[in-house]
Formats: C-alpha cells, structure tokens, sequence
C-alpha cells in the first residue's frame, strides 16, 4: 500500500477540540471534532487525531507532521493563576512594576473608581542586583557578581523556582543578564529562567519586564503541556513525528523551540482561525474582512486586509501587557457556554464566565445547573436537539425547565427570556467588532463579516441589522476553520532591536548591518527547524514615529541592499500610514522630524497549503431533510421553519429565510428577510433579501 503524506491540524477549545487532516499528495481534507478533556486535553487530542485518521482511512505512519492551536498559556494568564513569580531587575529599580505606567482603563472615570490590580510579582519578591549600562549598550558600573550570588541564593531559599530577568538598557547589550542565568544556574539550578534579551529586544523596561515576566510565569505548564503531548504521540506512533504550536503573530513554531519562548503562544487559538478565515475570505473574492470565531467560551474578532490579518505590539492577555508580535485580536466572553445570570439589581446579564465544557450547559446533561447561550438556542428551536450530527444528544426538556424558571424570575416570557438572552450576546459581539473598526477609523460597512465556530454563525442576522454589515461569509465546516488555519501556516520567528535615532541621521550602511544581525538570527533558526537556505523567506519592518510622539506606527522597508532612497521610502509610508490610521500628516511640514525607533525582522520557511476546492454545481434542487417550530422574535412566536443539510446545497443555490442550514459541526440560521447563497466555493453568502 502506498504511503499517504497526511498532515493534521488541532485546536483544543473550551469545548470541543476540533480536527483537520490534510492529504499532501491528492489534496484531500477531512474534518470532525470530539469533546474536550479540560481536565487532560492531551486526551482530547489523541481521541482527535485517532478519529480523523480512521474517517480519513489512514494511520499513524501517515502522519508527517501535526500542528497545534493551544490556549494553555492564554487561560492560565485570563484566570489569573500565576504561581509564586520571582524578578531581578537592575538596583534602584525594584519599584517598577508598583509605578507601571500610571495609566487608568477607560470607561473608570478617573482613578479614584478604579483599583490597581495586583503586581504579577509582589513586592518582597523583587530584587535589585548592582551594575548598570546606558541606553548604547555601554557598561557604566560593572556587574556585582557577589550580589547576584546572594540574590539567586534567597530565591532558591523562599522556594520560588520560576524566575524573571530585567536589567535596564539589556536591549542594547545581554551581557549582563547573561551572567545573571549562569550564577542562577550555578547557585539555583532548578530555577526556570526568562531574561528580557532574549524574549523582547525593545526598549521600554515596563513592557519589557512585564513580557519577561509573562513569558516565565507560562513556561512551566506550557513546557509540561506541550511535552507531555509529544512524548505520547511518539508513544502512540512509535516513532517522532514533528509536532508544530501555532503562535501569535501568525506562524508556528516546533514544540522542541515553542518551550524555549512560551509567550509567543499567548494568542495561539485565535490567530488560527483568523488566518484560516483570512485565506478562505480572500479566495473567495473579498479583501476587507472581519472574522468572528464563536467557541464555547468566547468570541474572537480580528481586521483582515488583502488577506492579511493586522498584527499589533500593544496587546495584552487579561490584566498583563505583552508587546510580542501577535494578530489583533479582540476576546470577549460570549460563547455557547456563556451563562445568563441576574444582577444585583435584577437585570439579565450574560457571561463573561462560561459553563466551558465540564459541566457545560444544561442541555449537555454533565450536571450543568445555570442557563448558557446554547440552552437559549435549543429552546427556541435555532440548533437542533442533538450536536456533532447526532452524536451527542441535548436535553431539551431541562433547558426549556430552566429558561421558564429565569423567565418567570424576571417576569417575562420563556421566549422573550431566551431571546434577550441572544439579544445581549449578539451586542457583546457587535462591541467587540467595533472595537476593532470604530475606534481605529475604519467603517464597518466596508467589510464583509466572516462568521466561524461551533456558535460564530448562530446570530450573524442580528449582527448584520446591529452593524450595519452588507454581507457575511460563513465557510464550510465552520467549526473547524481555526484547525484549517493550522494547515495554512507558515513557521515564522521574529526579531526586533532597539534603534533610535532621526531620519535625517540614520546611516544605511549601519542600519543595514543591524538588519543583517536579525536576519541572521532569523535564518539560524529556520535551519533549525529543517528549512534549507533557499527556502528561507526575510520581511523586514521599522517602527517609526513623529519625533516627540508616544507610540509608533510599523511599516514595511524595502527589500534589497539599504540606500537613502529606500529609507526616504520608509518615511514616506510612514507618513500615509499614519494619515490612514489618525487622519492627518505632517508629509509637506519639514519642520516635524521622524524617528525611527525599532527595526524589525520576520523569518520565514513556507510550507504547502492546501488547495480550497470548487463546490459542485450539477445537483438537482435540494429538498428539505425535515422542518421545526423556530422562534426568531419573541413577538411572532414560532414559526414552521424548513431545515436543509448544508453538503446537499449545491453552488448556486439560493435559500430564503426563515430557514435553518445543518451540518456536522454547527448551524445556521436564517431569519425573516435575509437570503442565503451557495457560492463557487461552498460558502453560504448571507444579504438582506431587499438588497
């Protein structure tokens, strides 16, 4: 029998873990998900990869290569369970983090309502070491070796095994931090260590040692995650097969070199499926695309333009900034599992806590108590009563139960309940979204609103009549595009180094041989990971500023030698760049300088994505596989609603609401006054029917 070249794509989420395995050889992909394990997901994970192997027909010999979306790291840093955490900064600077950058959130007023959260690392866990360099690199005082010593033998005493290092100006210069891990090597061996020159080469010491400090407190359980899956994979298949976690800022990374920088997984699970719905979005012939990944926990929404999803430095995970590469993407709590619950003061609320997938909602029958978004769903007749085609039935009788009780507590009607409960759901995503349009000067009306997930399509009507969107795409098997996303991506590694100086003063020469350094670091690390030279793929970025400002605005340089042209290229995208996103510039004033502050380098080995294919248009007219009673207004009521099984449409084909779409993993439905359409590439395309 001919070997088969099969590469799998896995996203472990709240509630479901969800499959992709993709034939190298004849372009075939198959999908399917099986319930999480939170309490083990390595469980959930091999139960994924034994059951899209068997509907593929294949083995573990097939395997070449498994690629992994996690939010290990994400959930650990959102709930808050940090463990003990010590940090070693230079002397004199021990109140760093306490001072942060004395900024208040919005929507608090002012300071006086607000409460500073606390510290990822209290205070008599911070230790100041002596010796100092300046913002070139240059040793001012010398390294204190003996009080290094004392400092890595307290630690080791108080029992903190996981450890920070920060030292002021280490962007131009490691060396200091470096002879910090090997006296922490030699005095506390057992000490996990994270030093800022290694995990963010960048100035400003804040973000830096918060980045650090991130990147610490992850890496023991990421480490022990990530390697208790490969050890069982070989376990499995008797043999290594290479194993890849997807990172942040759109690439993957080995899991021999992920343990090495945990913090570049913190977005793992959302950057997925944002490039899975960028490539389906774009193949599709749309450039300006939201995406919305509704889970069983969440949903995530990001900007895609021509194809490719924004990245930002300013991001953070719950309470704790993090200035890594990583997709712009915008969490809020409004999953399947999210529970509705009562005020205080009486009013309904839903999420952010989430029934997740133990107990999960009352409809799943494991002893879930409070009502969540999917037993809203399953009363009024949106989802069928069972998931997975059947393979896990709902009770719809215990959530009906509940939904009446909570109605009768509010002293509406079960249906005016279940639908205020979706009403308030489809806001908190519509807010998300604009979040990522509204507040950064773009028109959502611009775009067209990609909607995945188990529970991502479940309220794009709404969210249509809510923002104004045109149009929405929904993929097939859309609950399974953050996994498709996997197979889509390339490895990628960035590098950044601190250098900041004028425009007019920057020397080609010299910032080429800067660019070169990170290149050549980039490229150390691709060969590591099996790419050869010609493979090797180099973007270089810079983040510039108006000379006075804050905050800088990245763009791209120019491929080839350095030469004052380029750079004078540089300036000039700088300039629209910055009118696009603020609105004005300062192109025709000479008299307002740029600056140059980061120079930036992405490493790049490209892999064989898969080929979307051209759906089927030779069916004859599908005919409904059966019909419910749907409620898609409290109001109206019921109403006998025709449901189809979305593989039977063919391209082409046309469907006007009320009607419901099934498929494997998820459902859509189509309210009153909307039109669904099959396209070229089996996406259903959703308009108003008036338009």
């Amino acid at each position: 029998m001919t070997a088969r070249r099969m590469r799998i794509g896995i996203d472990t989420g709240g509630t479901f873990t969800d499959v992709v395995a993709f034939d190298e050889d004849s372009g075939a992909v198959v999908t399917t998900k099986t319930p999480s394990t939170p309490g083990n997901p390595a469980d959930g994970f091999l139960a994924g990869i034994d059951k899209v192997l068997d509907l593929a027909g294949a083995s573990f010999d097939d395997v070449v290569a498994v690629s992994h979306g996690t939010t290990v790291a994400t959930n650990q840093l959102l709930e808050g369970k940090v463990d003990a955490l010590g940090f070693i900064t230079t002397e004199g600077y021990e109140a760093m983090l306490e001072i942060a950058r004395q900024s208040v959130p919005d929507g608090y007023g002012n300071s006086y309502f607000w409460v500073k959260p606390d510290r990822i690392v209290p205070r008599d866990l911070v230790k100041g070491v002596g010796g100092r360099l300046d913002h070139t690199g240059a040793e001012i005082r010398p390294f204190d070796e003996d009080g290094a010593r004392t400092v890595a033998r307290w630690f080791k005493q108080q029992g903190i095994d996981t450890l920070g290092v920060c030292f002021l100006h280490a962007y131009a210069n490691p060396v200091h931090e470096e002879r910090m891990r090997e006296i922490l090597l030699e005095e506390h061996p057992e000490a996990v260590v994270s030093i800022s020159s290694e995990v963010l080469r960048e100035y400003r010491e804040y973000e830096r040692s918060m980045t650090t400090l991130v990147d610490a407190a992850v890496k023991p359980k990421l480490s022990r995650y990530v390697n208790n899956i490969k050890d069982r994979l070989a376990a499995q298949s008797g043999r290594t097969i290479p194993f890849y976690v997807m990172k942040s800022n759109g690439g993957v990374l080995s899991a021999d070199e992920v343990v090495h920088q945990p913090i570049t997984t913190v977005l793992s699970g959302p950057a997925a499926g944002a490039l899975g719905a960028a490539l389906i979005a774009k193949v599709a012939g749309f450039d300006k695309v939201l995406t919305s990944d509704g889970g069983g926990t969440s949903t995530d929404v990001s900007v895609v333009i021509d194809g490719e999803p924004t990245l930002t430095t300013e991001g953070s995970v719950g309470v704790y900034p993090s200035k890594i590469p990583m997709i712009d993407v915008v969490t809020v709590g409004a999953g399947g599992g999210s529970i509705a619950w009562l005020s205080p003061e009486g009013t309904l609320k839903v999420g952010p806590h989430s029934a997740g997938a133990d107990p999960g909602p009352i409809c799943y029958r494991k002893g879930g108590t409070e009502v969540t978004i999917t037993d809203a769903h399953v009363f009024l007749g949106r989802i069928p009563p069972h998931l997975l085609g059947g393979e896990i039935p709902l009770d719809v009788d215990s959530a009906s139960a509940a939904i009446r009780e909570l109605a009768a507590k509010l002293e509406i009607s079960p249906e005016a309940c279940a639908t205020g409960i979706l009403e308030i759901s489809a806001w908190n995503q519509a807010n998300a979204l604009r979040q990522v349009t509204v507040k950064r000067g773009l028109d959502v009306r611009d775009f067209t609103l990609t909607t995945f997930g188990g529970s991502g399509s479940l309220l794009l009507c709404r969210l249509m009549d809510v923002l104004g969107v045109p149009t929405v795409l929904v993929p097939p098997n859309p609950g399974n595009v953050s996994a498709f996303g996997l197979l889509t991506v390339d490895v990628k590694n960035d590098y950044v180094q601190t250098h900041v100086a004028l425009h007019e003063d920057l020397d080609p020469t010299a910032l080429q041989a800067e660019y070169d350094v990170l290149a050549e670091r980039a490229a150390a690390a691709l060969t590591t990971e099996g790419f050869a030279p010609e493979q090797h793929v180099f973007v270089r970025t810079a983040d510039v500023r108006y000379f006075g400002q804050a905050f800088e605005v990245r763009v791209a340089v120019p491929d080839g030698p350095l030469t004052a042209e380029s750079l004078q290229t540089v300036a000039d995208r700088f300039h629209a760049e910055h009118h696009t996103l603020y609105g004005y510039d300062f192109a025709q004033d000479p008299t307002q300088q740029v600056e140059v502050v980061n120079l930036r380098v992405s490493g790049v080995g490209p892999i064989k994505r898969p080929e979307i294919p051209k759906a089927s248009s030779d069916q004859s007219a599908p005919q409904p596989t059966g019909s419910r009673e749907v409620c898609f207004d409290a109001e109206a009521g019921y109403v006998d609603t025709p449901v189809y099984w979305r593989p039977d449409l063919p391209a082409g084909q046309e469907l006007v609401g009320p009607v419901i779409i099934e498929e494997f993993g998820s459902t859509v439905p189509i309210h009153p006054g909307f039109t669904a359409r099959v396209d070229d590439y089996a996406n259903i395309v959703v308009t108003r029917s008036d338009a």
